[in-house]
């Protein structure tokens, strides 16, 4: 079997039953970048885990920054494998006057 480019994976904890944000964290990023990404994994695993990692390399980890904001994960996939690519609204900065 061959894997595509770029592969992102989802590891998440069965024991904190986090399938569901797993699958629809994969759905949403498959959907944003359905050109662009070659392959999304979901990892089963314990211990409260919720890493994400593009093609090996750890962009995300629940243990050191909590669970991802989407437009932050969007973001931070983008700038790796589309960074001329806007996002829409997942671009745009808070309003921090309110």
């Amino acid at each position: 079997m061959t894997t595509r480019s770029p592969r992102l994976e989802i590891e998440y904890c069965t024991q904190c039953r986090w399938l569901l944000r797993a699958g629809w964290t994969a759905q949403e990023l498959l959907t944003t970048f359905q050109k662009e990404l070659g392959e999304v994994a979901l990892i089963p695993g314990t211990g409260g885990i919720f890493d994400i990692r593009l093609d090996g390399e750890t962009i995300w980890s629940r243990k050191e920054s909590g669970h991802p904001e989407l437009p932050e994960l969007k973001r931070l996939i983008r700038d790796r494998i589309a960074p001329d690519r806007h996002l829409g609204h997942s671009d745009k900065p808070a309003d921090s006057s309110t």
